[in-house]
């Protein structure tokens, strides 16, 4: 049902949420808080007009999503010069919006501002797109009918969003996605990123740092707290990170986003699985051994995991064996948060002497792998040897590099730690080959091969950063 607001009450709720149309600012709270680095790869999709296409904006709840666009908002106003009243910022959510089309909101900011349909300059967002039925045929109208307006649309619930934009968007908007924060943006954010510095200054840049101690401290935070922006500021919230994450982005996507979309009966099923899955993340699983542990069916379980995986919550890891041969079926295969603070919120913190340590360092390390675009990345498991990274180029059959992952300085010192690793990478003559530890860093020759032993913190810190600044330095930012 449809309730309809006095026109007086909709102009009212649109110039609350654009102040910048009479005071020339988006606001403290947002102008205070320091831009992402994701805000240089998004803010040139935001300006391209060379193509009509809308931008839509998808990710994890709580990543930054709102405060991305007002970022941009920002920059249009004060670096491009963009008039502040030719620039509509709508929250889909708003109950004064309830059952307005997107055409229909368009119309009364053009009105309200004394813009028509071919005024020049134009910039209109939609947040929490997600909460208009069927936005996506909206806004593709949009597109087609107001050539000379940018569309820019966000929202969390990320399944739902790139689904119905693959189906229903193609030539017409172009997806971006914000992960959780890197490392690197986690230190940079609270200010800390002075305790690593650059020991090579060329792509890809080479770090170290002269306080492992401390920087090892850093990414225990990090891995706890530190996916979230607004939790890696807020004590408040890192006090009691179950009621911030579980309720307000966990239990929103596991009952609300993923059961609207797919028609998900068994909530109970789903939350299950997502436990089970968050406490063994970075774990080699197989739809059997879950299916016998939960006793739900495996098929069930193989659509559930493909929703989490839409949902941006998890990646599914696929195995290779000694020959760097994929499996025809993927029978076994690990699984890893895309967040590891996730796990924090539905158990416990963890310490850097925790023995399930290992397996969050790692989840940390993949996470940041994430924001790669076109690495195919495996793991390698037979008999009784594994190597946790194995980077196959599509197309090739051999290995370009590999990563054994450790939170222990044991690798270094016993050689039977690398044997796997080592024996792998002779096989195949893996040339690149880094195994991480606690806080020793140096490069070894060992049995003909050269080691570069690195931190893991140090390693989870620059494998985040220079894949932001690759993409960066690809369109020129």
């Amino acid at each position: 049902m449809r309730i309809e607001f006095p026109k007086d009450q909709i102009v009212k709720r649109m110039v609350s949420e654009n102040p910048w149309w009479e005071e020339d600012t988006i606001g403290t709270r947002f102008s205070s808080m320091k831009r992402r680095e994701y805000f240089k790869l998004f803010f040139p999709l935001v300006m391209e007009k060379t193509v009509n296409r809308a931008v839509v904006l998808m990710g994890p709840r709580r990543v930054g999503k709102t405060v991305l666009l007002f970022h941009t908002i920002e920059e249009l106003i004060k670096v491009k010069k963009v008039p502040a009243k030719n620039i509509c910022y709508f929250s889909i959510e708003a109950p004064t919006y309830n059952g307005m089309g997107l055409e229909e909101l368009l119309n009364y900011f053009l009105e309200a501002n004394h813009l028509n349909n071919d005024s020049p300059d134009v910039y209109v967002f939609f947040d929490e797109i997600q909460y208009l039925k069927d936005w996506e045929i909206h806004l593709k109208t949009l597109v087609d009918s107001f050539h000379t307006i940018k569309f820019i649309v966000s929202g969390s619930a990320a399944a739902a969003l790139k689904l119905k934009s693959n189906e229903s968007g193609a030539g017409r908007f172009t997806d971006f996605i914000l992960p959780p924060l890197t490392f690197h943006e986690y230190l940079s954010l609270k200010g800390l990123e002075s305790i690593i510095f650059e020991k090579r200054e060329k792509y890809p840049l080479v770090y170290a740092t002269a306080d492992i101690a401390g920087l090892n401290k850093h990414f225990i935070d990090y891995v706890n707290f530190g996916g979230y922006p607004e939790m890696s500021l807020s004590d408040t919230i890192q006090s009691d990170p179950s009621r911030y994450i579980k309720n307000d982005i966990v239990d929103k996507v596991l009952l609300r986003d993923l059961p609207t979309l797919y028609g998900i009966e068994d909530i109970t099923e789903l939350n299950s699985l997502f436990t089970y899955i968050a406490f063994n993340t970075g774990s080699e699983m197989s739809l059997d051994s879950i299916s016998q542990t939960s006793g739900v069916s495996a098929n069930t379980i193989k659509k559930y995991i493909t929703y989490l995986e839409a949902a941006f919550l998890i990646k599914v890891v696929h195995r290779v064996d000694e020959n760097a041969k994929k499996f025809k079926r993927a029978n076994f295969f690990k699984i890893y948060l895309t967040n590891p603070s996730l796990r924090c919120a539905l158990f416990s913190p963890i310490k850097e002497d925790d023995n399930y340590a290992g397996n969050i360092v790692e989840t940390a390390i993949f996470s940041q792998w994430q924001h790669a675009e076109s690495q195919e990345l495996y793991y390698a498991r037979w008999n009784r040897g594994e190597v946790d990274i194995v980077s196959l180029p599509q197309g090739y059959q051999k290995p370009e590099w590999v990563v054994e992952i450790k939170w222990s300085n044991k690798c270094v010192k016993d050689r039977l730690e690398l044997k796997h690793v080592l024996s792998f990478c002779k096989t195949h003559s893996v040339r690149v080959i880094t195994v991480t530890t606690y806080d020793i860093e140096k490069i070894e020759n060992i049995e003909g091969l050269n080691i570069d032993f690195i931190p893991s913190a140090l390693y989870c810190y620059a494998v985040g950063r220079n894949l932001v600044q690759h993409k960066q330095l690809r369109i020129g930012g």
